[in-house]
């Protein structure tokens, strides 16, 4: 179990890499969506299940507008 908290938090950290180094909108779109479900995936292994659906719901939301 810790190795897939670690995994997570690392995947987390590459994609805010990903939303502060990339020029283009598009890639840093596709960074904050990556972030986002891997930090839900992040606060589910702790057990905190409404916290990561309200958000998912928030990004998926600033996602589809």
């Amino acid at each position: 179990m810790i190795y897939f908290v670690v995994m997570l938090s690392v995947r987390f950290v590459l994609g805010g890499l990903a939303i502060a180094s990339n020029p283009s909108p598009y890639y840093g779109v596709v960074g904050l969506v990556v972030g986002s479900v891997v930090g839900c995936g992040w606060l589910l292994s702790l057990g905190v299940s409404f916290v990561s659906l309200v958000l998912f719901m928030v990004y998926l939301g600033g996602f589809c507008l």
